[in-house]
C-alpha cells in the first residue's frame, strides 16, 4: 500500500506539472503519513542528505564556472579551440566540442558549458549556414563533457551518495570524457560532410601562438585544480575554492574583465544555480527513505536477479532503465532514487564500482539532452529559438551510447587510470 501511494502520487504530480523535487517531497510525505511516521523524519532526512562536506564542492565549482564565463576565460578558450580544429569540416561545431573539453577541466558544470558556449557559437553557426537544429544539437551534446571530464559536479554528488572517493571518480572520468569528445567530433565530421557545412580557413602555426599565449593562464586552471586533487594536496572541496580564487585573479588582474561591482551579481547567480541541485538532493533523501520503508529496493533487486544472469546483462538493463528514466526525470533525481537501489546488485555481480558509476553518469547525461525534459537541450534550443523536439540530437545520442557500450565491454577504459595513479 505504501509503495503504491508513493509511486502513484509521484507520477501524478509529475503529470500535473510539478517539478521532480517537489513531486518527490509531496509523495514522500503522503507515504510517511500512510506509514504513521512523524513528519519530523522529513526534516531530519532533508538535513542529513545535504549535510555533507563533500557537497560543499558543488557551490564552489558553480561559482568558478560563473566567474570563468564572466571573466573572459571562455572567450579565450574558444579562440584556442578555433586554432586547432576550426579548419576541420564543420569547423565551428568542432570548436564547440573541443572548447567543451577545455572548459570541462575548470567548471564541472554541463549547464554552464551549454549556456556560455551556446550564446556565442550557436548564432555563429547559424550565420555560417549551419541548420539551427544541428547547432543546438552539437552544443547540448558537447556540454555533457563538462560533467564527465573532472572536475565534475555530478561526480561530487555521486560520491556523496555512495561514499566512493571523488578523486577516484575524477580519474575514472578522464578517458571516457575524452572518448565522448572524440566520438562527437567524428559525428560532426560525418554530418558536416554529408550536409556541406563549411570549414574555416587554415590558420598557420605562426598565427596560433598569440591566442594560445593569451589563453595560457586559463589553460593552466585544470592543471592547478586537478593537480591538487590527484596529488592529494587538496580535497575536491578545497580544489573548488582554489578554482574560484584562481578565476577571480584571472578575471580581475590578467584579463581585467571583472570589476568589484560584478561580485554581488556573480554570487547571486551562484546561489540561484546551487539551490536547484541542493533542493533535489534534499528531496531525493526523503524520497529514498520512503522507498526504503516501502520495500522498493528489495522488490527491484529480486526482479533484477530473476531477469539477468551476469554482470554484462545487468549493466545493459541498467542502461535501458536510466535511458527511459532520463526521458522524464532530472538526472540528479534519478541518481538519488536508483543508484542506492542498484548498489547491492553491483556488489553481488562483482562489477567495479567506478565502471558502474561512469556508465550511470554518462547515461544520465544523455538524458539531459533528450526531450522532453533535458536541461542542456532546453538551453540550446532556447538560444537557437527552436522547439526541443526539433533539435537534431539523436545522432549525438547514438554515438554517446556507443561510448557507454564500450565501457560495458572494456572496463579498463574506466579502471586503468585510477589503478595506475591511486
Amino acid at each position: 500500500m505504501e509503495l503504491f501511494v508513493l509511486l502513484a502520487s509521484f507520477i501524478l504530480f509529475l503529470v500535473l506539472g510539478a517539478s521532480v523535487a517537489s513531486a518527490m517531497i509531496v509523495s514522500a510525505v503522503l507515504s510517511l503519513l500512510v506509514n504513521g511516521l512523524p513528519m519530523t523524519i522529513m526534516a531530519e532526512r532533508v538535513l542529513s542528505g545535504i549535510n555533507s562536506y563533500t557537497l560543499l564542492a558543488v557551490p564552489f565549482f558553480i561559482f568558478a564556472a560563473v566567474i570563468m564565463n564572466r571573466g573572459g576565460l571562455t572567450d579565450r578558450l574558444l579562440e584556442v579551440a578555433r586554432c586547432f580544429v576550426g579548419h576541420f569540416r564543420g569547423g565551428t561545431a568542432q570548436v564547440d566540442v573541443l572548447a567543451s573539453i577545455f572548459f570541462a577541466g575548470m567548471s564541472g558544470s554541463a549547464t554552464a558549458d551549454a549556456a556560455s558556449q551556446g550564446r556565442i557559437l550557436i548564432p555563429h553557426m547559424k550565420k555560417e549556414g549551419y541548420d539551427a537544429s544541428f547547432a543546438a544539437g552539437v552544443n547540448s551534446a558537447s556540454a555533457t563533457i563538462g560533467a564527465i571530464i573532472p572536475p565534475s559536479i555530478t561526480m561530487v554528488i555521486y560520491g556523496s551518495v555512495t561514499n566512493i572517493s571523488v578523486g577516484a571518480l575524477f580519474l575514472a572520468g578522464i578517458i571516457p570524457g575524452l572518448l565522448v569528445g572524440l566520438a562527437l567530433m567524428a559525428m560532426v565530421t560525418f554530418l558536416s560532410a554529408r550536409r556541406g557545412y563549411p570549414r574555416q580557413p587554415y590558420m598557420p602555426w605562426k598565427d596560433r601562438w598569440r591566442p594560445i599565449w593569451t589563453a595560457f593562464p586559463a589553460l593552466l586552471a585544470p592543471v592547478i585544480i586537478l593537480g591538487g586533487i590527484f596529488t592529494g594536496a587538496t580535497t575536491p572541496t578545497e580544489a573548488g575554492v582554489i578554482a574560484c580564487v584562481y578565476g577571480l585573479l584571472l578575471g580581475f588582474f590578467v584579463y581585467r574583465e571583472l570589476k568589484v561591482k560584478d561580485i554581488m551579481p556573480l554570487l547571486a547567480e551562484t546561489v540561484e544555480a546551487t539551490a536547484v541541485p541542493v533542493y533535489i538532493i534534499g528531496a531525493g533523501s526523503v524520497f529514498g527513505f520512503a522507498l526504503t520503508m516501502s520495500g522498493f529496493g528489495f522488490m527491484v533487486q529480486d526482479m533484477m536477479t530473476g531477469l539477468v544472469e551476469g554482470p554484462t546483462a545487468f549493466l545493459l538493463v541498467v542502461i535501458i532503465i536510466f535511458m527511459l528514466v532520463g526521458l522524464f526525470v532530472e538526472g540528479t533525481a534519478a541518481m538519488l532514487i536508483f543508484v542506492p537501489v542498484f548498489m547491492p546488485l553491483v556488489q553481488q555481480f562483482g562489477i567495479d564500482q567506478l565502471q558502474f558509476a561512469i556508465i550511470v553518469i554518462i547515461t544520465l547525461l544523455i538524458g539531459t539532452i533528450t526531450p522532453p525534459v533535458g536541461l542542456q537541450l532546453f538551453i540550446a534550443a532556447d538560444i537557437a529559438k527552436l522547439s526541443v523536439f526539433k533539435v537534431d540530437i539523436w545522432p549525438f545520442v547514438a554515438i554517446m551510447l556507443v561510448v557507454v557500450l564500450a565501457i560495458v565491454f572494456l572496463p579498463g577504459l574506466v579502471t586503468w587510470l585510477p589503478g595506475v595513479i591511486m
